[in-house]
C-alpha cells in the first residue's frame, strides 16, 4: 500500500473552486484503479493550506499508470490556476496504519 500525498498553498479565497476542480472527476464516477481511500484536509489556522492524500493498493509504477488513465494531467491543469505553491509531493510507503475502535 502506498499513499500519494501533496501539500498545497492555495491563492487566497480560491478553496471552493480548487475543491470543485479537484474532485470533479471523482464525482463523475472516475477514480484511479487501486484507490482505497481519498482525503482532503484543510488547515484550521490557514484556510489556504490544503493537503490531499490517497491510499492505493499497488506499487508506485502502477499508480503512475492508473493516474495517466484517470486523467491526472488534466486534473492538475484544472487546479493549477488556484495553486500558489506546492510543498511535499510524492508517494510514501504506508508503514503502519491503525484504526480506532
Amino acid at each position: 500500500m502506498i499513499c500519494a500525498l501533496t501539500v498545497r498553498k492555495l491563492k487566497p479565497g480560491t478553496f471552493d473552486r480548487f475543491h470543485e476542480a479537484f474532485v470533479a472527476p471523482m464525482r463523475e464516477g472516475q477514480a484511479p484503479r487501486g484507490l482505497v481511500r481519498f482525503n482532503m484536509v484543510r488547515s484550521t489556522e490557514d484556510p489556504d493550506l490544503v493537503v490531499t492524500f490517497g491510499v492505493f493498493d499497488g506499487t508506485p509504477e502502477q499508480l503512475r499508470e492508473w493516474a495517466a488513465e484517470f486523467g491526472y494531467a488534466e486534473q492538475q491543469a484544472a487546479i493549477a490556476p488556484f495553486v500558489e505553491s506546492v510543498g511535499a509531493d510524492g508517494f510514501f510507503d504506508i508503514i503502519e496504519e491503525r484504526v480506532a475502535g
